[in-house]
Formats: C-alpha cells, structure tokens, sequence
C-alpha cells in the first residue's frame, strides 16, 4: 500500500507501456474525462437557477473550484484504491499503479486541490457553494471509497450521491440557496448513475470480481442486475418530467424523446438477458452519458430562452 518508486520490491514492478509525464500523471489523477460529466450538469443548473444567463464571471469561478474539487475527490480516490486499481484491467493504467506519482505526493496533490477548491468558490461565490463541494469530497471519499465500495453492493447506488453535488453546488453558486429544482436535479443524476455503473460493471464483472469488489453484477444474477437497471431507468426519466413547472416546452421536449430513448435501450438489454440472448451493456453505457449530457443542455437552453414555463 506504501510503494513508491524508491521502494519498489521484485514483486512489485510498474505496469508495462509508455510512461506518462509528470505532469501528465498528475491531470490523470483527477480522472478528466469523470470532471467533464460533472462540470456538463453544473453549468445547466446554473442557468435554472438564474432563470437566464448567470455571470460569466460567476460561472468560470464555479467551475475552476468545481473541477478542483472533484479532482481531488479522484485523486484521493486513486490513493485509497490503488491495490484495486492494480489487479482491474480497466484501471491498471493509472498513475499510482504504474509508479508515475509517488503514493505520498497523490495525497498531498489531492488534499491541496480540495483546499484550493474551497477558498476558490467561497472567495468567488459563496461559502454555501463552498461548504457542499467539501462534503461531497468528504462523501466520496470517506463514505463512498473507504466504507461502501468494499462492502456493499449497494456500493453505486449511496456512493453515486457524491456525483450529483454540482447541480446543487452550481445552484447555490448563483442563489445562495438550496431550492427544490436544484433537489430534482441531484435526483436526477442519483437515479441515474446506477443505470449508467452497473451497465458498465456488467462488462468488467470479472475485474470486480477479481478485485473482491460487490459490485452488483458480480453477486446477482444478470437478469436481476437487468432488472434493476431498467428500473432506476424508469425512475430517472420519472424524475426528469418533475421539472415540468419550471422549464417550457423546450427541455419538456427532450425530456420525453431523450428520456424514451434512453428506456428503450434499457428495455432491450433486459429483454435479451431475459431471453437469453446476445446482449452488449455498453451500449447502454455510452447512451447513458449522451442523455444526461443533453438532458442538462437542454436545461440551459430552455432558461437561456427565457420562454415561460409550463407550470
């Protein structure tokens, strides 16, 4: 759990490839392409929540600290989970586990970023929006990392509550306050990320498992995680449709289109579980960040508009 490049052991040599730089280690630390997802639903929300164009000041200032602080959720993420990372094909190409960045200075990199994170937006929004972007570190990292990604497989479903605090923190950057709409959004997302994980986890089972990690799909059947996935997709198009009162026909639109879509993928890949046919969770998975992606452009399309909501 301690080794660095200076204490390597025989049995513990880095993972062949191409060696990043050291600053490239570093941004690949904070896990970019997880940022750009979280950073998508933060400016949406602050449109809503201006019912217009927010500062274009306010929003750079929210997300530089957004980024930083969920960077250093990742990269402290990647020090708690460095011997998971190690034996999982998927991640065995991150920096710890190639020996790129020495375990100690990941976790100062990480606390550093998520100080930073904090005096960014207190200093440039407020310390509401501050004080929430620090708890969902604490969360993802203390509650998520430490307790339930070994212990449960429910592990995704409370874990993912973490990823839905940029749409309450882009909220509380332009309001100060923490509005119903704002709730909707963080169900949004929260119902969404088992959907969008678990048809993930289905592709890389045998790496969860190997892991000795309960991701779902490693202790259900296929057609229970199916189940399931179809389920939280039904939810997640529900919880869309209750921002209704608040947006015009512009998001409603999209909301139904994207939302049948994105339940039509789910329902076939039950229904060839199900029947014992080929299936590929992937698909799913790839959809799964377009909708909500769009879903949340829609959001701030809809406010930049200004056209009158239908509630």
């Amino acid at each position: 759990m301690t080794a660095t490049p200076e204490s390597m052991t025989p049995e513990s040599t880095p993972s062949p490839g191409r060696r990043r730089g050291v600053l490239a280690a570093y941004v690949a630390l904070t896990k970019p392409r997880v940022i750009e997802l979280l950073l998508v639903t933060t400016i949406p929300a602050m449109f809503l929540a201006q019912r217009g164009i927010p500062s274009p000041w306010l929003v750079i200032v929210t997300l530089v600290g957004g980024a930083m602080s969920a960077g250093s959720a990742n990269a402290l993420n990647c020090v708690a989970d460095s011997d998971i990372d190690a034996v999982m094909d998927r991640t065995k190409k991150r920096p710890l586990v190639r020996y790129e960045v020495p375990r100690r200075n990941a976790l100062i990199f990480g606390i550093v970023l998520g100080v930073v994170s904090f005096g960014v937006l207190w200093a440039g929004a407020n310390l509401l929006a501050a004080v929430l972007a620090t708890a969902a570190i604490l969360f993802y990292v203390f509650v998520y990392t430490l307790v339930l990604k070994r212990r449960t497989s429910q592990n995704i479903v409370w874990g993912g509550a973490a990823g839905c605090m940029p749409v309450v923190v882009g909220w509380a950057a332009v309001t100060g306050t923490v509005e119903w709409p704002a709730l909707v959004m963080f169900g949004v997302v929260f119902l969404w990320t088992p959907p969008h994980f678990w048809s993930l986890a289905m592709k890389y089972k045998d790496d969860y498992a190997r892991a000795g990690v309960p991701m779902l799909p490693v202790v259900a059947t296929t057609r229970q995680v199916s189940a399931r996935i179809l389920a939280y997709s039904w939810a997640t198009v529900g919880c869309t449709l209750l921002l209704v009162p608040v947006t015009s026909w512009v998001y409603v639109a999209f909301a139904v289109l994207g939302g049948a879509a994105f339940l039509i993928v789910a329902q076939r890949l039950h229904a060839s579980v199900r029947d014992g046919r080929a299936y590929n969770p992937m698909q799913l998975f790839h959809l799964s960040n377009s909708y909500l992606a769009l879903l949340f452009v829609a959001i701030a399309i809809d406010a930049a508009t200004g056209l009158p909501p239908l509630g």
